[in-house]
Order: structure tokens, then C-alpha cells, then sequence
């Protein structure tokens, strides 16, 4: 974890190594200042010298306009390093989660990597700063002040000795008592950034149900888990104060009593006194001072663990040593697949992970053909197309395009070559046009209007008044279902595939514009291969052939006529859904 961490310093490294030596600069001035104090006290005011306090103060005050300035530098370049090591990181992670497979993504919530992304850096970045400015100046500062005071009078610097051994012990019992509950806080805040994350995207759904009452209940139990926990580890940290006072004002009764017993003694100056009492200050407020770094670094320590999770995985999907540049043809096979979203096949047969989602798949596929792909909720279709463009790798078996295994390909490139339009829509802030060259970022304004007209989008997109200048909102909440999935069904063609996959992409497009689609596809696109997932049996009737999915296996596979003839499955829904408006998961009753 630490080497993770650290590893992100990078060009900050010289800020880094500047601070803490600025730290110990500004230490040396202040422990020389008490030293010159006492002098002035028994060299200049009790003999009455006041050129010698002249003197003697003007060289004080210029170590304290040194310290000053070594202090001002080390914040600067304090701040540089820990802003820059937040950043790094930042851009460490996100460029991580973007080599991401489905797999990984998987693992993570979203909320939680927001939460990494934003909380967790930031008492990371706090805590760098502290450990590079704070860390280094408080146990010298106390080592210093120590050894100063020792030199002064060895027999009253043994009380700070003491002090510190106790109190020391006593801060650790906080910080040990304190360090469980702020291990706990920071996963909270993934359940408070879901709860707001969910609330916000489903706002309309919350409004129309008139659930804000509940979504306010639910905000205020993750806000209020942290509050409790925060409160409890407070709480502990209280005892910090009280204890530091009575260790600061019993060590300064105890110099009082003995030092001027000293004094009167002339066993001691009262110059050398003064010194003690200062050196006592820096001495306990140095220890006070370490007890809430150690408090920011536990704090900061389950953070970095977090990000470092995020950062140190690796992809589970990555290209070959060799991988090839170039995709032939839109043929597709599958060759006895078995997949799973678990980690082997192993696992799925003795049961240690989950169950196989497709069995035993398969499938040849010619180039240039329209395949239907039609079953019941549930029944693996999504997952199937998904092993085309290695969106997920087979757990068994082989996925060929183009009379290739998917994984010799080189990823950008395959994928580029197999465009899939998912299940869930999405389009991003900015004008159609910047969507739509999101499948080709080079494409011309004709490109994108030719593509467009295939998707049947051309003539909505002429009814606005900004055209292909209108802007789109976040998630594409200005326009309808309909209308977001010709979008993205335009996007998809820009990128000129040998393999286009629609995935349930039609389902809020009315009949008679999915059949305007799929007769464009058939004239404009005629060599390349056509995947279309749908719950309609009219969407697919007019494939060359038909897969019929069921239960992750592929029950039957034909023409929309040899389907009606031997497959029940699919003649059952045909003569549901013709006749009374069933679908898969409303199979016929003699079923």
C-alpha cells in the first residue's frame, strides 16, 4: 500500500525532500532562540548590559525571520507535494478504472469509487502534507528540546522525561481505542454517496411515487451512521486536551518549585530557567502534536488502502504478446462455451462460484448474416454478445471473429470492428454531433447525417430548432427512450463494423420505425454480420436465421419457418404475442 502511494509522488519528489529539511531549519532557529533568551536574562539584564541585549536581541531576531521564512517554504512546497501526490493519484486511479474489464467493474460499486476518488485522497493528500511538515518537525522539535534541556540542568529536564513516557503511553491508548472506529467511517460513505447518487438519477421515479419522505429517511441513516461514528471516535480523542494540559501545567509547577530552590541554591540562573520552561512547551506540544498525526495517519491509512485496491488491479482481460491488427470478416463462432461470472470453471463445477450462465453454446454465424436472438428475462442473451467484443472472456471453450480466437485480437482493435449497442442507452453531455462522434471522433457532419438516416434519427433531429447542434443533457434526459436509442444505434453505425450487435436496443422504438431500421440495415449495410436481441418476435422474424435462448443454452436455432415448425418454445410466444400481446416470460398455456 505504501509503495503504491509513494510511487505517485513522482515529479514531486524535490518538493518533497525540500519541506521536511525546510522543517528541521525552522526547528534549529527556534531552539536556539531560548538558549540566546536565558543569555540576555543573565548576561544583559541582571548585569545591566543593554548593549549586550541589543546585540544579543537582534540576533534573536533574525533566527526568528529565518525560522519564519523556513516555515513559509516548507508550507509552499508542502502543498505542492501533497496537492501534486492528490492529483497523481487521481489520475493514477481513473486511468486505471478505464482499462477496467466488466469483471472488474464489477467488483467495485460506483459510489465507492466516487468516495475513493474524492474523500479518501483528500485525507490522504492532508496527510501527506502533515507527515512531510508536522512529522518531521515534532520529533525533532522534541528530541532538540530534550537534549537542550538535559544540557541545561539534567536534574529538571528528567521531569519532562517522565511527563513524556507517561503521557505518551497515555495517547497511545487513545489512538489505539480511536483508530477502530475511523477504520469504519470511511466505507460509510459509500452507502451516503449511493443513497445521493440514487436519489438524484432517479429522481423523476421518486417524484412520481411521491417517495421523498422515504429517500430523506434513507439519506438521514447513512449521514447519521457516519455522524455516530465520527462522534464516538471524538469522543476519545477529547481525553487529548485534558491530559496535555495536566502533563504542560504539573511539569511547570514541578520546574517552578525545584528551579527556584536551584536559584537560590546558584545552582541555576533564572535565564537557564526560562529556557527550561520554554523548552518544556516545545517539548510536550511536540508530543501533543504527534498524537494527531498518528491520529490523520490512521485516519488516512484505510483511505490508502482503498485507493491502492483500486489502483494495484489489474485488469482480468488484456492483449496477447503478438496480437493481431486486423479483423477479416463479421464470421462468428462459438465453439462448446461455457461462461460463468466467476473466476474459473473449477470453481462453478464444485460449486465454489457462481452458476454457469451459458452451457455448452455452439454457434456458426456467416458473415454479412442477420441473426434474431429471442428468450425469456433471464436467459443469457446480453451474456452471449458480450464474449463477442471480450467484454468478458469465456470460462470455456472458444469465441472466434473472423476465423480467429477473440483473444489473439488486439482489444481496441476488435472492438472497434464489433460495435455493440448495450441494453442501457446512455449519451453524454453535449450536442448530437459529439455524441455521435463518440463511435468515430473524425467523422464529417455528412457521415454522421447519412448514419442517422439508417437509424431512422434524421428526421427528429431536423425538428429541433439547434438541429445536430442541440444540445443533450446529462444521461440524455431531454430527449425520449425512443429517440436516445436511434442515437445510439447512429453512434454504433459511425464506427463502419464488420460486427453490429443491438442489444434489446429497439424496445421503446415503435413497430413501424424498427422495421424502417431494419430494412436500412439490410440495403445499407448488407456485409456486415447483425446481431439484433429482442422480446419481439416481429423484431426478429425477418432474420436469416433465429437463436432461440433458454436457460443459457441455445434450445433452437433457424429460420423464422423451421422455428415454427419444430421449436415449441418459439411457437408459443409467436402465436402469443400475435395474438393476444405475450412475450417470452408469458409463454402460451400449453406450455
Amino acid at each position: 500500500m505504501v509503495k503504491t502511494i509513494l510511487g505517485q509522488v513522482k515529479e514531486f519528489k524535490k518538493d518533497s525532500l525540500i519541506t521536511p529539511v525546510c522543517m528541521i531549519l525552522e526547528v534549529i532557529m527556534e531552539m536556539l532562540i531560548p538558549l540566546l533568551m536565558a543569555a540576555i536574562i543573565d548576561n544583559g539584564v541582571e548585569q545591566g548590559d543593554m548593549n549586550y541585549i541589543y546585540k544579543t536581541g537582534a540576533v534573536m531576531m533574525l533566527l526568528a525571520v529565518f525560522g519564519l521564512a523556513a516555515g513559509m517554504m516548507g508550507a509552499k512546497y508542502g502543498a505542492s507535494a501533497s496537492t501534486g501526490l492528490a492529483r497523481n493519484l487521481r489520475t493514477a486511479m481513473f486511468d486505471n478504472i478505464q482499462s477496467f474489464s466488466f469483471a472488474n467493474i464489477d467488483k467495485f460499486s460506483t459510489a465507492g469509487l466516487v468516495t475513493r476518488l474524492t474523500t479518501d485522497i483528500t485525507n490522504v493528500q492532508n496527510s501527506y502534507q502533515m507527515i512531510l511538515r508536522m512529522c518531521v518537525r515534532a520529533p525533532i522539535s522534541m528530541v532538540t528540546a530534550m537534549v537542550m534541556a538535559f544540557l541545561i540542568n539534567a536534574k529538571l529536564a528528567s521531569i519532562y522525561l517522565i511527563a513524556v513516557i507517561a503521557l505518551g503511553f497515555c495517547l497511545f491508548l487513545i489512538m489505539r481505542k480511536a483508530m477502530k472506529y475511523f477504520k469504519e467511517i470511511f466505507p460509510k460513505y459509500d452507502d451516503l454517496n449511493a443513497s445521493v447518487q440514487e436519489n438524484v438519477s432517479a429522481i423523476r421515479v421518486v417524484k412520481a411515487y411521491v417517495r421523498e419522505d422515504y429517500e430523506n429517511e434513507k439519506f438521514t441513516k447513512a449521514s447519521g451512521n457516519i455522524y455516530q461514528m465520527f462522534t464516538k471516535a471524538e469522543k476519545i480523542l477529547t481525553w487529548n486536551a485534558p491530559l496535555m494540559q495536566i502533563a504542560v501545567y504539573g511539569c511547570i509547577l514541578a520546574i517552578s518549585w525545584l528551579g527556584a530552590k536551584m536559584i537560590v541554591s546558584n545552582a541555576l540562573t533564572t535565564g537557564q530557567l526560562m529556557s527550561l520552561m520554554t523548552y518544556c512547551m516545545n517539548i510536550l506540544m511536540s508530543l501533543m502534536m504527534l498524537s494527531m498525526i498518528f491520529v490523520m495517519v490512521t485516519m488516512s491509512a484505510a483511505s490508502a488502502e482503498r485507493i491502492a485496491e483500486v489502483i494495484n488491479e489489474k485488469s482480468t482481460l488484456s492483449n496477447p504478446e503478438h496480437p493481431i491488427q486486423e479483423v477479416p470478416d463479421g464470421r462468428i463462432t462459438f465453439e462448446h462455451v461455457d461462461f460463468s461470472y466467476s473466476k474459473s470453471l473449477s470453481e462453478t463445477r464444485n460449486g465454489d462460484g457462481g452458476e454457469l450462465v451459458l452451457k455448452d453454446i455452439s454457434l456458426e454465424i456467416h458473415a454479412g448474416e442477420t441473426i434474431g436472438i429471442i428468450g425469456g428475462t433471464g436467459s443469457a442473451k446480453s451474456s452471449l454478445v458480450n464474449l463477442i467484443s471480450r467484454l468478458y472472456d469465456v470460462t470455456a471453450g472458444k469465441v472466434s471473429v473472423g476465423g480467429v480466437d477473440v483473444k489473439a485480437y488486439d482489444m481496441e482493435e476488435l472492438r472497434n470492428q464489433v460495435s455493440v449497442v448495450l441494453q442501457k442507452n446512455v449519451l453524454f453531455s453535449g450536442t448530437i454531433l459529439e455524441n455521435l462522434r463518440w463511435g468515430d471522433k473524425n467523422a464529417t457532419k455528412e457521415e454522421c447525417i447519412r448514419v442517422c438516416k439508417m437509424a431512422c434519427a434524421h428526421e427528429f433531429i431536423e425538428q429541433f430548432p439547434d438541429k445536430y447542434d442541440t444540445y443533450i443533457e446529462q444521461g440524455g434526459s431531454n430527449v425520449s427512450g425512443g429517440q436516445k436509442q436511434r442515437l445510439c444505434i447512429a453512434r454504433a453505425l459511425l464506427k463502419k463494423p464488420k460486427i453490429l450487435i443491438l442489444d434489446d436496443s429497439t424496445s421503446a422504438v415503435d413497430t413501424a420505425t424498427d422495421s424502417r431500421i431494419r430494412k436500412a440495415f439490410a440495403t445499407e449495410i448488407p456485409d456486415t454480420t447483425k446481431l439484433i436481441i429482442a422480446q419481439r418476435v416481429s423484431s426478429v422474424q425477418g432474420a436469416d436465421r433465429i437463436i432461440v435462448m433458454d436457460n443459457g443454452r441455445v434450445a433452437d436455432f433457424g429460420t423464422h419457418e423451421e422455428l415454427l415448425e419444430r421449436s415449441e418454445i418459439y411457437r408459443d410466444v409467436y402465436e402469443s404475442q400475435t395474438g393476444g400481446g405475450g412475450d417470452f416470460d408469458q409463454p402460451g398455456g400449453d406450455r
